[in-house]
């Protein structure tokens, strides 16, 4: 009888020519790849949706629209943004459903931690976002949690928008006027991936709640449009 086992230095010798294969399998695999991503770059074929800003948050841009990201972290620089008239800003959110009226601050700075200061005095009106006078969305923010207690009424201020319908409506006032906004829409989003247009969309509200400006947490959102205006 033929003895078929392989001695000791057989094994080490095959062992050997499979590390030998797979070195060169993963050599030419890594070569292949990376000349295909260089060649499909210099093309424009690689997908790329966002660019990153100096903060390390996210912009995505349209051909047709401004856009933010729901973080509301559009923190491309720390220029302020302009000044609006007054009477062209929101000082006050009133949501009947929940029996809550807000405060509603509206910062110049851009700078994220200028952001979640001003989120401690109440909801905030994101800097880019339009105005009363603008055609476009007002984009409003927010903190939500359902701790038993906090220190800050405001870490509160957005919880149960989630539980808002289509019909609630959701009234802003300036120094002289109130707009009364419609509910139609109202989901849980990954901000990782929403993007709210802010330009050359109508007369719309959007309400998002937020941990911080900066973060990547999903949220509830809430779209709005605008019924008519009333001097108060």
């Amino acid at each position: 009888m033929s003895d078929q086992s392989l001695a000791p230095r057989d094994t080490t010798m095959l062992v050997a020519a499979l590390r030998d294969k797979a070195t060169a399998f993963l050599f030419v695999f890594f070569v292949v790849f990376t000349l295909s991503y260089i060649i499909l770059t210099a093309f424009g074929a690689v997908p790329k949706n966002a660019a990153e800003n100096n903060d390390g948050a996210f912009i995505t841009e349209t051909e047709s629209e401004e856009a933010v990201e729901a973080t509301g972290a559009t923190t491309i620089d720390s220029e302020p943004a302009a000044i609006a008239p007054e009477n062209t800003l929101p000082f006050t959110m009133i949501i009947d459903k929940l029996n809550r009226e807000l405060p509603v601050l509206n910062p110049q700075s851009r700078v994220i931690a200028d952001l979640d200061e001003a989120l401690l005095g109440g909801v905030v009106r994101h800097p880019d976002s339009a105005t009363f006078a603008d055609d476009g969305n007002m984009f409003i923010l927010g903190h939500s949690s359902y701790l038993p207690s906090v220190n800050n009424e405001y870490f509160q201020a957005f919880n149960g928008i989630q539980d808002l319908e289509w019909g609630d409506t959701i009234r802003l006032r300036s120094a002289d006027t109130e707009y009364v906004y419609q509910v139609e829409r109202v989901y849980k989003a990954s901000a990782s991936e929403l993007v709210v247009p802010i330009a050359n969309t109508g007369k719309r509200l959007t309400l998002a709640t937020c941990n911080s400006f900066g973060s990547k947490d999903d949220r509830y959102i809430v779209e709005a449009k605008l019924l008519y205006s009333e001097a108060v």
